[in-house]
């Protein structure tokens, strides 16, 4: 956890006006009481109102609370709805931010505002999610962030089997199910890999450059040049959800 998210997690445990030792912050941030003194004392020092001491406990001044966060009825209807949708189709590491990052806003909102949160009735179950899948979305996501080339087994719709080394360039879901586009190395040329059909999948320590050619904003022109000749071709049957999903 970075520190400024640290410092800012003991300000919001410490508004419900009830003394923290130490100790219980601690134990809920996972690190040592030394860094909670330290922490405390450089946020007193920066003027947040922490009254307390070492030994009894901190709290925060209620007179002296953040000021609270204002939204219209519709971006926190969208804020709600994007949190609920990270919860049930991101990577389980993504889903708990979201989860996290609602409750931060629910925290610092006016309490008409958070009792208002109950009353958004958009929901998306993740059900189909399963863990494993997750984990695996995290990996493949930190992987193409980290231009990392990955090694995986690859059964294709139609049941063929191969192994795949790609350079993977981004992630995306389409009607809740997430497909890789990468490089494949054996293909030499672009490919898109669904999530749910690989196994074995290994991130390798080689790293990659995208030379021209290679990178992701030309597997999208590429793409919506093909989609574009198939709409004059086939009107009716020509989406870019059917030619981006389609799995090699």
């Amino acid at each position: 956890m970075r520190r400024a998210d640290r410092l800012f997690r003991i300000v919001q445990m410490l508004r419900s006006g009830r003394l923290k030792t130490a100790r219980a912050l601690a134990e809920r941030l996972q690190v040592s009481e030394r860094t909670i003194y330290r922490d405390v004392r450089d946020l007193q020092l920066a003027g947040q109102p922490i009254e307390g001491e070492a030994g009894v406990g901190y709290t925060l001044r209620r007179e002296f609370d953040l000021p609270p966060l204002m939204f219209t009825s519709e971006e926190m209807t969208a804020l709600v709805l994007g949190a609920r949708l990270v919860k049930a189709w991101g990577g389980a590491e993504c889903a708990v931010a979201a989860s996290s990052a609602l409750a931060r806003i629910e925290a610092v909102l006016p309490k008409e505002l958070a009792d208002s949160l109950d009353s958004i009735l958009m929901y998306a179950p993740g059900f189909q999610m399963s863990q494993p899948l997750r984990r695996l979305l995290d990996r493949v996501h930190a992987a193409c962030a980290g231009r990392h080339a990955v090694a995986f087994a690859y059964t294709r719709l139609d049941g063929e089997a191969s192994q795949r080394t790609v350079r993977p360039l981004a992630l995306y879901c389409w009607s809740g199910t997430w497909t890789l586009v990468a490089w494949c190395e054996l293909r030499e040329d672009f490919r898109v890999f669904r999530l749910d059909h690989i196994a074995q999948c290994e991130v390798l320590d080689r790293t990659f450059e995208q030379p021209r050619g290679q990178r992701l904003k030309d597997y999208l022109k590429r793409l919506q040049c093909d989609v574009a000749a198939a709409r004059l071709a086939a009107p009716e049957s020509a989406t870019p959800f059917r030619r981006a999903s389609t799995s090699y």
